[in-house]
């Protein structure tokens, strides 16, 4: 086994262990800093050409935007679930344009928009991270 093959084994045992010990708010971290880290090979592979690892990383973008999307909770966020659903779905759009006309900017405002959502993602206060157990039993 190349030296290569343990780095990649070891980051993935890291990645495994970080996501089996995340709480929820943690699980949204890591995939919003996964989504905005394809995002930026994706650019990447357009400027230097490489069109299929940027399809296969415009599809785990997306991979990623459907689960935050799906796990939103439409009753107990309201409007702001709502909101966020409309932006993952503009998102979505972005990516299928930039993987069709090899579009750098849409990756760009891609990579802004999920950015910030990162950015307040992680700004909210620890004590207000914890989902109450009733809502949590649902």
């Amino acid at each position: 086994m190349s030296l290569q093959s343990y780095a990649a084994q070891y980051r993935n045992t890291g990645l495994s262990s970080a996501v089996m010990e995340a709480d929820p708010h943690r699980l949204v971290a890591l995939l919003l800093a996964g989504a905005c880290e394809r995002l930026r090979l994706a650019e990447a592979c357009v400027v230097r050409g490489d069109l299929a690892r940027k399809g296969k990383a415009i599809g785990e973008v997306s991979a990623i935007i459907g689960h935050l999307n799906g796990s939103l909770d439409h009753e107990a966020g309201g409007e702001i679930a709502g909101s966020l659903s409309a932006l993952y779905d503009y998102v979505q759009t972005r990516l299928i344009e930039a993987n069709l006309h090899n579009d750098a900017s849409a990756l760009r405002e891609s990579l802004d928009l999920l950015g910030e959502i990162e950015s307040a993602w992680n700004a909210i206060p620890p004590e207000q991270r914890h989902v109450p157990a009733m809502a949590a039993a649902r």
